[in-house]
């Protein structure tokens, strides 16, 4: 949200809600229910994509387009290759365009790689509630509505929040997949709202009815909608094997959940990266790398697992360089 970079917002909007507390909670749950659900007015621009003499732009331009229905709207896409379907699914207020930097690493594996834009995101029509409005249970449906057309995956690769609709997607029986890559995870619903609760001084009534408004439009309990919470409902033969990608000085997205998630699930695997933020480490060469080899079933290195705590950084690192730093490495996370 803007307002959390806007001093004179809160100073505006923190007092307005404040005063409806006492006798109007409903209308302040309604006002925070749009500021919470409302996509960013400028998305994110493209991540700088490494190539090769222009090898990956090629390839993408060689893609094909594709259109599916979800309950009478368009969500639009591109798909390239041949083999195993892997589906790459965008996070909150991004486009397919953020994802595109996968894309080459993937098909030097002879897979088929399925991106799309979510709806109100990218090319992709308007959602239920509006041109800059969405949630996560919205986009997971669209990767439902995709997967109908391209079948089961090999693969699901997904950046921040698109990992929470991916996983729902998986949960619920929406798409089946061998291997799922979370990127730069939220924690879950739960967190981001006790963050919008904070960030608007919200009280107890006003967030009480916020969460059942929330649970209205998404059709899912505020509570249910954890990534752990959801991981512990998947049975063994439905559970596919995870690989958790998070940089440790992530600023949208802190990185002790993703350590959570997978001390929580049996053989999941953790790879930290150091300096590449929330959405660079999409186009980081190394990421791409090992997002390819573990969706072909080939080993890593993954790093942080168990009991292992990031390391100091070495003196006289630069942060915010874009270059992938290497973190302590271990083993195999087993069940914790």
């Amino acid at each position: 949200m803007a307002l959390q970079k806007s001093t004179i917002a809160r100073s505006i909007i923190r007092p307005g809600f404040r005063s409806l507390e006492p006798f109007a909670p409903h209308a302040a749950a309604r006002l925070a229910e749009r500021l919470w659900f409302r996509l960013p007015d400028r998305l994110p621009t493209r991540v700088g994509v490494a190539s090769v003499d222009g090898a990956l732009r090629m390839r993408e331009l060689l893609g094909a387009p594709f259109e599916v229905q979800l309950r009478g709207r368009v969500v639009r896409g591109w798909s390239w290759g041949d083999g195993p379907v892997v589906y790459l699914v965008h996070g909150w207020g991004g486009t397919l365009e953020q994802m595109t930097p996968l894309v080459s690493p993937l098909l030097e594996r002879g897979l088929c790689v399925v991106a799309f834009d979510g709806l109100s995101h990218g090319h992709s029509d308007p959602g239920r509630h509006g041109a800059r409005s969405s949630d996560a249970v919205e986009l997971g449906r669209a990767l439902d509505a995709v997967a109908a057309r391209f079948g089961p995956a090999r693969g699901v690769v997904a950046h921040s929040m698109g990992a929470l609709a991916s996983l729902l997607a998986v949960r619920d029986g929406w798409l089946a997949t061998e291997r799922l890559v979370a990127v730069a995870p939220p924690s879950g619903i739960p967190d981001l709202l006790e963050r919008l609760r904070a960030e608007l001084a919200l009280g107890e009534r006003s967030t009480r009815r916020l969460s059942e408004r929330a649970r209205r439009r998404t059709g899912y309990d505020v509570e249910a909608l954890d990534l752990v919470r959801i991981a512990a409902a998947l049975s063994p033969a439905e559970r596919p094997e995870l690989l958790v990608v998070h940089d440790l000085l992530d600023r949208e997205a802190a990185h002790e959940p993703s350590r959570r998630l997978v001390r929580s699930w049996p053989g999941a695997q953790l790879l930290s990266t150091t300096g590449l933020g929330h959405r660079r480490v999409l186009a980081d060469a190394a990421v791409g790398g090992a997002v390819a080899r573990f969706v072909d079933r080939l080993p890593i290195e993954p790093t942080l697992h168990g009991e292992d705590r990031p390391q100091p950084l070495a003196p006289g690192t630069v942060l915010g360089s874009g270059r992938r730093e290497t973190v302590a490495s271990s083993a195999r996370a087993g069940a914790a």
